[in-house]
């Protein structure tokens, strides 16, 4: 959903995803759109419908937390801000950046560790734990982005490039330069490691093998 809304005219008008057409380039504007509130729907359809053996109160819980990665206080409000913060000098501030991407982006990525922490029945604490470490990957992966967009080329990526500098986004590279950003980026994945130390080591496999992937990217 978040994809295929992310590449429209009206958000940033991106005609690649992935070396393919996007959906709307594909489907047209309108069945892309509706595409992307049927995706939403069935990510509540399946939380509903797939949690049987689940106590009622963790699915209500994980409902509220998919509502809010997905709606004002996540990748919506980012996406709000992102799009009205284009051509706004670097001297904004990091703060601005951080909190566009944490929402953006981050709060997508949050919010997936949150629930299978909940249905899979974590404690409060492991729950909130897992939720500062899918922050922090969520926030490196959109930083990695940003460092991409500027040193990779549309065939490497299967996205266009550049886009960032022709609609004057704020993003790290802007604010803080490329070299700091991969510093901030970097260490946000000593973070995530570091939050994953306490977790049974096979468990947290999977989720190290994303941070490495992610963070993989601009090496």
């Amino acid at each position: 959903m978040s994809l295929i809304h992310d590449d429209l005219p009206s958000i940033d008008n991106d005609d690649l995803r992935r070396g393919k057409p996007a959906c709307h380039k594909v489907f047209g504007e309108n069945v892309a759109i509706l595409a992307g509130d049927a995706l939403l729907a069935c990510a509540f359809e399946h939380l509903a419908a797939s949690t049987k053996g689940v106590s009622p109160t963790r699915v209500v819980r994980a409902t509220v937390e998919l509502a809010k990665s997905a709606g004002a206080e996540g990748v919506a409000g980012g996406q709000v801000m992102d799009v009205s913060s284009e051509g706004l000098s670097s001297e904004v501030g990091l703060e601005r950046v951080e909190l566009i991407h944490l929402r953006k982006s981050a709060a997508l990525l949050e919010g997936a560790v949150v629930l299978g922490a909940i249905v899979g029945g974590g404690s409060d604490e492991e729950v909130e734990r897992l939720r500062m470490f899918g922050r922090c990957v969520g926030l490196m992966g959109q930083i990695v982005n940003d460092i991409l967009d500027v040193t990779k080329s549309t065939a490497e990526l299967g996205k266009t490039t550049g886009k960032d500098l022709v609609v004057d986004k704020l993003t790290y590279p802007k604010v803080l330069g490329m070299d700091k950003s991969k510093e901030i980026a970097q260490k946000l994945v000593e973070d995530s490691k570091e939050i994953l130390a306490g977790f049974d080591t096979p468990k947290a496999a999977p989720l190290c093998a994303v941070t490495n992937y992610i963070a993989g990217k601009i090496n």
